[in-house]
């Protein structure tokens, strides 16, 4: 079968794949989570097992979804799920692993007796406060990588894109 794209692929026709915004913004997020799960495993306010499954890279970047998008005061799962952009069984899941850690626990939501709600432990919020100072740490890295003008300007850009996303 004939080649669709008359140009041949070693002539860079195909660059744009490498290095278009949705590629660059996937491997910005990866290195920015993996950045923020190697300060966590580092960081000794961090409870030593959870710290130690972060060194073991054990928790990664979708229990990182747990942590970003878990309201303080609780989420349903579907809540946490739909914020998270997964779906429900794979929320489910990684909520399970989180619980089997001691970062949330469920329970009766009170508005609805019949659903569940998703709650930080103690050492979830001690896990949260860690992942606010790691976050912190990795954006002052960012800043110092590209200059604090570039930052701003990404920074600018990401809130004005990303603040008009309904999924």
């Amino acid at each position: 079968m004939p080649n669709p794209d008359p140009a041949p692929a070693s002539d860079g026709a195909h660059h744009w794949r490498l290095t278009h915004l949705g590629r660059l913004l996937g491997h910005a997020l990866r290195r920015f989570d993996a950045r923020v799960l190697q300060l966590m495993a580092s960081d000794a306010q961090v409870p030593l097992a959870l710290s130690n499954l972060a060194a073991r890279e054990q928790i990664g970047a979708a229990h990182i979804h747990i942590t970003r998008h878990l309201a303080v005061q609780g989420s349903r799962l579907t809540e946490l799920a739909l914020s998270a952009g997964m779906s429900k069984q794979a929320m489910g899941d990684l909520v399970d692993q989180c619980e089997a850690w001691g970062l949330v626990r469920r329970e009766a939501d009170p508005q609805d007796r019949r659903a569940r709600q998703v709650l930080f432990t103690d050492t979830g919020l001690a896990w949260l406060e860690a992942f606010r100072r790691a976050v912190a740490q990795a954006q002052s890295e960012f800043t110092q990588a590209v200059g604090p003008d570039v930052s701003t300007v990404v920074t600018l850009g990401l809130e004005a894109y990303a603040g008009s996303y309904e999924p």
